[in-house]
């Protein structure tokens, strides 16, 4: 099955190399008009959409199928694979404007370059030889620069193809690929950055080329038959706008203004298509298609509220919220949760990592929110103003996402050393969680040796370490694990003299209108969703087809210079969000019926979380990197140092681990990411294996 996604995908690419050149013009354009019989619509439909369309069932029927197989046989088939693709996920870029990159990375950057340099080669070498001057006066410079700019557009739409794949969260080809959503961003941001270079080309030489040809009026029109200039120049101030508020320091900055920039997408999309008109748009539809399907499914899902059972106020001014979760959502450790709270701010969602296990606590989901900016501030004190019993807060989410093989990339490693920078300690959470369950559930299992290396700016973030302990399980549990603390406070000398605040609960009152977090589209969720594509997409052929066919085809005769391009171009457009929103709300509210009954089973979560955690003393239990052999013998404390006034010396203690397989997962600031990958790529780490964990929403 892979195998025939496989091939359908590389021949999808080799259509995009064979398209700019003679032998698709001569030959393949015309048998495929006449197999078709609906013009070059329907040939670039065939061509460039139905490919991706059919890998992406296909990768749903895959997922589903390995969800309900052999999980232990999958387990140790991905092992071996990844083992012998150990050397391609080494870092080899650290320091750089594309951030950490493995050779495998680079080498579909590279791929994807040398197409897109012979995508354009090809089209301007075609052009130039048969090129002709069409206006008095005009010169052969000119003639070419016309040539040059229309297919740097062209070349620009072969980028957009991509560019919404990556951020299609709930998308079934990123775990096909072992991807997390909160990773395949930064793909996101490399096409970006590559289109809006050429677009900005694109526009730039056919204005020089007005300019020299005294046409600067051309900027000002709209035609109806041709390629609206007008459509392109707003399409072109829409990417610019999303391009600089999504400089990386516009963003860290000014957060909000990158967020509602990044809206704009919408108009980008509606003006470029009504710029080059729906037969080029057939170049780009397929990723706004898969895009469209994800964004229709989460709006969906979060127009609910979620049940929010209790909040846990911790003395750092962090909160762990705890929804109400149905035992058929099943996600990973280190996945994502969007979370929205109308009383905060009505439009901002924020992700967060899950910190709960569904296998440990299949009732229960957890996130931690740490005081960071304006929003989670607000938000906690929001949650600190509530009475500690029979309040309520509003919450909407959208999510789980993670990738289908991240629960089991680190319980093949001999030893796990995790590193975590402030609030990045929250994906490890999860992790430890797991390890918990899977160490209990099964005798045979065989959980790595593993090592926290957790850094925090004072003492009072050492409150971060209470939950590492099950609500569930305790310390009986998290007592199964090989486990070492390692935590350091860099901004205190010394242990704090005071004594450390106990957090606070708050239990929240039901509402009759809240539902347990459940999928979207239910237990079956990728068999439907595949269906749900497929139909979709099934749905707008026919609706084009009949257009095409009963409309515009006696008037235009397939001429494409009679019917005006605007009209059709809306009117596909209004086809494909009618498509997409009807089948989608059909399967929504199939599944929310199937799910009602299940949903009233759910109890409320009862019984409180621990007070005090035994982590509560280890900041002024006394002494300086002391090992508290003194203090109760609990095993969490047993298995926590504290160092105070300096940083980990990184290299030396991963270095120091010992095994042939060692896997280190490091998340946190961006300058610890690129000191622990720096680390592991270089030549005496040959036994650590990385894997980043970076949020650059």
């Amino acid at each position: 099955m892979l195998l025939l996604a496989g091939v359908v995908f590389v021949g999808w690419l080799v259509v995009w190399a064979v398209f700019p050149t003679r032998t698709y013009s001569s030959t393949w354009a015309p048998k495929l008009a006449t197999l078709t019989g609906f013009g070059k619509q329907a040939i670039r439909m065939l061509l460039f959409v139905f490919p991706v369309v059919f890998v992406y069932v296909v990768a749903c029927v895959y997922l589903h199928l390995q969800k309900d197989g052999d999980h232990d046989t999958r387990s140790r088939t991905r092992w071996v694979f990844r083992t012998r693709m150990a050397a391609w996920r080494r870092p080899v870029l650290v320091r750089g404007p594309l951030g950490i990159v493995t050779p495998m990375e680079l080498a579909f950057l590279l791929m994807l370059l040398v197409l897109l340099v012979w995508f354009y080669c090809a089209y301007v070498t075609t052009e130039f030889a048969k090129i002709r001057i069409k206006l008095p006066g005009e010169k052969l410079w000119q003639a070419r620069l016309e040539k040059a700019a229309r297919r740097l557009g062209t070349a620009g739409s072969l980028c957009v193809a991509f560019l919404f794949l990556p951020v299609a969260r709930g998308s079934a080809l990123l775990p096909l690929v072992g991807l997390t959503s909160e990773a395949s961003v930064k793909y996101h941001v490399w096409l970006g950055n590559l289109a809006m270079v050429i677009f900005t080309a694109h526009g730039l030489c056919y204005i020089s080329f007005w300019a020299s040809t005294d046409q600067i009026d051309q900027m000002l029109k709209w035609a109806r038959t041709r390629m609206a200039n007008v459509a392109g120049e707003l399409t072109l101030l829409c990417g610019l706008a999303m391009w600089a508020t999504a400089l990386p320091r516009v963003r860290r900055r000014m957060f909000e203004l990158f967020y509602y920039a990044h809206h704009l997408y919408i108009a980008f999309i509606l003006f470029c298509a009504l710029h080059v008109g729906v037969t080029v748009f057939c170049f780009v539809l397929p990723g706004v298609f898969v895009f469209a399907v994800d964004r229709g499914l989460r709006f969906l899902q979060s127009r609910a509220r979620v049940r929010l059972v209790s909040a846990r106020l911790l003395p750092s001014q962090a909160v762990e919220l705890n929804f109400a979760k149905s035992p058929c959502l099943g996600y990973n450790p280190t996945s994502t949760l969007f979370v929205n709270v109308p009383s905060v701010s009505r439009l901002q969602w924020h992700p967060f990592t899950v910190t709960s296990s569904s296998s440990l606590e299949p009732d229960t989901l957890s996130v931690v929110v740490t005081s960071r900016g304006a929003w989670t501030r607000k938000l906690y004190e929001t949650v600190s103003s509530l009475p500690p019993s029979g309040g309520h807060l509003g919450v909407s989410v959208e999510g789980p996402y993670c990738a289908a093989a991240a629960s089991t990339r680190f319980l093949g490693y001999d030893s796990l050393v995790m590193v975590s920078g402030g609030s990045g300690i929250t994906p490890f959470i999860s992790v430890i969680r797991e390890l918990v369950h899977q160490s209990g559930a099964a005798e045979t299992v065989q959980a790595p040796r593993l090592l926290l290396v957790c850094v925090f700016k004072t003492s009072a973030e050492l409150d971060m370490l209470d939950l590492l302990v099950p609500v569930s399980g305790g310390l009986s549990a998290i007592s199964r694990l090989d486990l070492r603390i390692e935590a350091f406070v860099t901004r205190e000398g010394e242990p704090s003299a005071a004594r450390k605040q106990a957090g606070r609960e708050v239990w929240f009152k039901p509402w009759p209108s809240e539902a347990p977090v459940a999928p979207v589209l239910g237990s079956s969720g990728w068999l439907c969703l595949g269906a749900v594509v497929a139909s979709s997409f099934a749905v707008f052929l026919v609706l084009v087809a009949a257009l095409q066919r009963f409309y515009i085809y006696p008037v235009d005769g397939d001429t494409n210079h009679v019917y005006p391009w605007a009209a059709r171009t809306m009117l596909n457009l209004l086809f494909l969000g009618a498509s997409v929103a009807g089948v989608t709300g059909a399967a929504f509210l199939w599944n929310k019926r199937g799910s009602n009954d299940e949903e009233m089973k759910v109890k409320s979560v009862d019984g409180p979380t621990p007070g005090m955690s035994p982590v509560a003393l280890l900041h002024w239990a006394g002494g300086v990197e002391r090992e508290l052999e003194s203090l109760p013998a609990q095993p969490l404390l047993q298995a926590t140092n504290v160092h105070f006034g300096h940083r980990p010396d990184l290299k030396r203690m991963l270095l120091g681990i010992e095994g042939e397989n060692v896997g280190v997962m490091a998340s946190g600031p961006q300058g610890m990411l690129e000191d622990v990958s720096t680390i592991c790529s270089s030549g005496p780490a040959s036994n650590l294996h990385f894997q980043s964990i970076s949020f650059t929403w």
